[in-house]
């Protein structure tokens, strides 16, 4: 689905604070940022990768990256533990910017409640447009 100017694949669930997530062969959440959100940070920089190991909770901070316009944090989409980091990302962070929703993701989690946690989350369609249209709105300049 394209919204404005922005890329959204149909095929994954998306959180409010511009994260997609979707369920890989082993079971796990493989995880990045939104077309919107890479867009909206300008060139990304740096990224501090979720430790191996480190239990997260859906919707809140698990680390943080750098564009050369600000700081953001990097959401959870599940509660569970990060089984693996993107290190592709540790020497070249621009791949959220340019391939955001294939070789930019950043984590994989092994979800403790998969289904309770993707009901919480967005998918394409009429709704998650309007959110769309009006997030973009509150982010112009």
């Amino acid at each position: 689905m394209n919204i404005k100017d922005y890329n959204f694949p149909d095929d994954l669930y998306y959180e409010k604070n511009h994260f997609w997530a979707k369920k890989d062969d082993e079971g796990n959440v493989v995880f990045g940022a939104t077309d919107f959100f890479q867009k909206l940070a300008g060139e990304i920089v740096y990224i501090e990768l979720p430790m191996q190991g480190a239990k997260v909770k859906q919707g809140e901070s698990l680390s943080s990256l750098e564009s050369g316009k600000w700081v953001g944090k990097i959401f959870a989409p599940v509660t569970g533990e990060i089984v693996e980091a993107n290190s592709e990302l540790e020497d070249s962070p621009e791949l959220i910017n340019d391939s955001c929703y294939d070789e930019g993701w950043i984590a994989k989690i092994k979800p403790d409640s998969l289904e309770a946690d993707f009901a919480n989350l967005m998918k394409t369609g009429p709704e998650f447009e309007e959110f769309i249209k009006a997030e973009s709105e509150k982010h112009k300049k």
